[in-house]
């Protein structure tokens, strides 16, 4: 059988401020340019799944007014977007500072984003078979209810815990297939400090699920109950990190879901980060996989 991804996530749109160095407290200061960008990390991931190849449908919420621009930007990029619904609330925003190292800082306001309910819940899980996989991540509500739901279907369950908050410690995480944190993350849950410290702490709270563990510049890891795989950064000079890490976490499964091996797919979602931090915006970033591969020489 041939499976499917569903993205359950967040639409955004992304005010992305260039400036010489992120705000701080108390600071006001000028910026150079302004774009407005399609985002939110729902949206970017299942662009990156879909120009990774996997078949891909999104769900999510937004405001009748942004209904059309969405549409056609899922024909695009061969999203399916026929679990896009629609929500009486603005559609969730973000506002990023990216400074002159391309480092970012952003703040996000949900919107409908978090209007998701019951309804929807059972409306999205209605068009997945056991075997589907869902990707979830913290910019929606409802995320447990969720991870109960689906792994009672029998969907396999992948949760990109970002934005993290103290009360994910609370959630179901045993029931969630496969775990992808970014060092802060992996800290903030484990409380530990080093990435095999990280890993081994999820190694021993969840032993049947697995983790991806990624580094920025210094590469990831991927670690399940009998392997743990470290794949190095390809070196480039970055100008927006904003969707690095969706765009691996969507070459990473696509990858998986099309059977190639572990650090294999690994390499593929670090190349097609590599490519997406040297452009501006989140969405416009995300490459190809014949981007990819051409890359890969």
């Amino acid at each position: 059988m041939n499976h499917k991804i569903v993205v359950f996530g967040s639409v955004n749109r992304d005010h992305v401020y260039t400036v010489d160095h992120l705000v701080e407290p108390g600071e006001t200061i000028s910026s150079s340019e302004v774009h407005i960008y399609w985002g939110g990390k729902g949206l970017n991931q299942s662009i990156a799944l879909a120009r990774a190849g996997a078949p891909t449908v999104l769900a999510a919420k937004i405001h009748p007014d942004e209904d059309a621009g969405l549409r056609e930007l899922c024909r695009e990029s061969g999203v399916d977007d026929s679990l896009v619904r629609r929500a009486d609330a603005p559609t969730g925003h973000a506002i990023i500072q990216i400074d002159r190292t391309g480092r970012n800082g952003i703040f996000v306001y949900p919107g409908a984003n978090g209007t998701v309910d019951a309804d929807d819940i059972g409306a999205t899980l209605s068009h997945m078979e056991p075997g589907d996989l869902l990707l979830l991540q913290n910019e929606i509500s409802r995320i447990p209810e969720i991870i109960a739901a689906a792994h009672r279907r029998g969907v396999k369950v992948i949760l990109n815990p970002s934005p993290v908050s103290e009360e994910m410690r609370c959630w179901p995480l045993e029931l969630v297939d496969i775990l992808i944190v970014n060092e802060t993350e992996g800290a903030a849950l484990s409380r530990e400090k080093t990435p095999e410290e990280i890993l081994d702490w999820f190694k021993k709270q969840y032993p049947s699920g697995a983790v991806i563990l990624t580094l920025g510049e210094d590469g990831s890891y991927y670690q399940d109950a009998g392997r743990r795989i470290f794949q190095s950064a390809f070196p480039v000079s970055a100008v927006d990190t904003t969707a690095a890490g969706d765009t691996f976490t969507g070459f990473f499964l696509a990858r998986m879901l099309s059977g190639a091996d572990t650090q294999l797919c690994l390499r593929a979602a670090a190349r097609a980060s590599s490519i997406a931090v040297s452009r501006k915006g989140a969405t416009v970033s995300i490459p190809t996989l014949r981007e990819v591969l051409e890359a890969e020489g």
